[in-house]
């Protein structure tokens, strides 16, 4: 018999810790006017939302779904995570089905957390095997969530060394107001820098003078140049 969304719920809520809710509530944001409003958690670490995905990965895509859409912050985790490894051992039928429905629940993966750890590998997937459109999509929407599906799902570009759609990406994002998206950003380069140094500088010395502070300390955090070479960049342009 497969597990439904009430059982997992169930097994969620027996592991609350009201007072570790707490901070998390404070650390994620959740205060009037900050980007987390209104969320609500439960207290569970990640290793125990992770055990609970490893006993629940065989839940129905569709009952996943009730997680992913619930009101409580670790219930979308789980959902959302049941998807991830859903996605890495699924049929290409099923995968499809997941993005669709991912896409589709953006109002609901309503923070950092739960977009930095499935993006990807839901959007990533799709966008390796080459319809990359739907990055574009995302990040020309008024969504900040969406906006950092759609840098952050490109670190799976980077790791096979294509970095063009991380620099797209980025260049649209750059006058982007928040705080949020220019540190995915800054992130998605320094990524980038890991694994090309030559393509991380050459993309600072075009774009240096239009990087959010934040932007750019992210980028150059493990920067391997000598001494000084940033600040001759931006001489330089």
């Amino acid at each position: 018999m497969q597990p439904s969304f009430t059982t997992v719920k169930e097994t969620i809520l027996t592991l609350a810790q009201p007072e570790r809710a707490i901070a998390l509530a404070r650390f994620f944001k959740t205060a009037p006017g900050q980007y987390g409003e209104g969320d609500r958690f439960l207290g569970l670490s990640m290793p125990q939302q992770h055990a609970i995905v490893n006993q629940y990965r065989q839940l129905p895509v569709s009952e996943a779904e009730y997680l992913v859409r619930d009101v409580y912050h670790e219930c979308r985790m789980v959902g959302l995570l049941i998807w991830v490894v859903q996605t890495r051992k699924g049929s290409s039928i099923q995968r499809a089905e997941i993005l669709e429905r991912y896409l589709a629940n953006r109002p609901y993966i309503n923070n950092w957390d739960l977009v930095d750890v499935t993006c990807p590998h839901i959007v990533g997937r799709h966008i390796i095997q080459g319809d990359r459109s739907v990055l574009y999509d995302l990040a020309r929407e008024d969504h900040l969530w969406s906006q950092r599906i759609a840098i952050v799902s490109t670190i799976a570009l980077i790791r096979l060394g294509q970095f063009s759609d991380t620099f797209a990406l980025a260049e649209l994002l750059l006058p982007h107001r928040h705080d949020l998206i220019h540190k995915a950003i800054g992130w998605m380069l320094r990524e980038t820098g890991k694994r090309s140094a030559d393509a991380l500088e050459e993309f600072l010395h075009d774009h240096i003078r239009q990087l959010p502070h934040t932007t750019l300390r992210y980028a150059i955090e493990r920067f391997d140049a000598p001494p000084g070479a940033i600040t001759l960049i931006y001489d330089a342009v």
